[in-house]
């Protein structure tokens, strides 16, 4: 754990803070295709070797600290990264992937089977639809982005000049994509939002607004990268 410099001059409040949004490396259920949620997943071999390979690609990079999810494939993601800096990682429970209720623990092809009307509507990106209730809590879609988005920027505000790195899921990197390029939520995703990518954005307090300044870095991960959400 990295020792406060008592000498260290406070960071300026009106200050833009520099966000690596980063998502989790490859799990098991990434490759076959295996809706997680809020399912507490661990990272499969090539994830590690993802999350390595992140760590190595930003070595030089400035991180004055990192917060993940709380879910374990984020978790393992975010400590390759911080464990040579001497960082904690920091948990929040708000960078969740969405929680898709019923859906989770299935294939997709499993979710048209079982829940058809309720799958239809996701496919359509029916922002309020309503999900079939599981083991846990089923989110729409503006629900999700609302917690999402804000977690985002309340972590920005709060790190004022410094360069955060927040390691999250798919679903939180897309919201963050929507919310810098203000795409409408009913729009499709026609962006790729890659295991274990980096991608740069900018929180400028002044306006309240998220800047996007980079997507979908991969080089570090070459030749191997996944995208499985729909």
């Amino acid at each position: 754990m990295t020792t406060p410099n008592p000498n260290a001059v406070p960071a300026d409040p009106a200050a833009a803070t520099d966000l690596l949004l980063i998502r989790h490396g490859e799990t098991a259920w990434n490759a076959e295709r295996r809706l997680q949620g809020h399912l507490d997943i661990p990272l499969n071999p090539e994830g590690e070797r993802q999350a390595a390979l992140l760590a190595g690609a930003l070595a030089a990079q400035t991180v004055d600290a990192v917060v993940s999810s709380d879910l374990m494939r984020a978790r393992q993601t975010a400590q390759a990264l911080a464990a040579a800096r001497g960082l904690v990682v920091q948990q929040d429970e708000a960078l969740r992937e969405r929680g898709y209720g019923g859906f989770e623990g299935l294939l997709y092809s499993e979710i048209e089977q079982r829940f058809p009307a309720e799958f239809a509507a996701w496919q359509a990106r029916d922002v309020d639809a309503r999900l079939s209730e599981g083991r846990n809590r089923a989110e729409t879609f503006r629900a999700f982005f609302a917690r999402a988005t804000g977690a985002i920027l309340r972590l920005a505000a709060a790190h004022p000049g410094r360069t955060l790195a927040l390691v999250a899921h798919g679903g939180v990197l897309e919201c963050a994509y929507r919310l810098a390029r203000g795409l409408p939520l009913e729009t499709p995703r026609d962006f790729k939002v890659y295991n274990a990518s980096i991608n740069r954005f900018r929180y400028h307090p002044s306006s309240g607004l998220l800047e996007l300044c980079s997507w979908g870095e991969v080089e570090h991960l070459r030749p191997v990268v996944l995208d499985e959400l729909p």
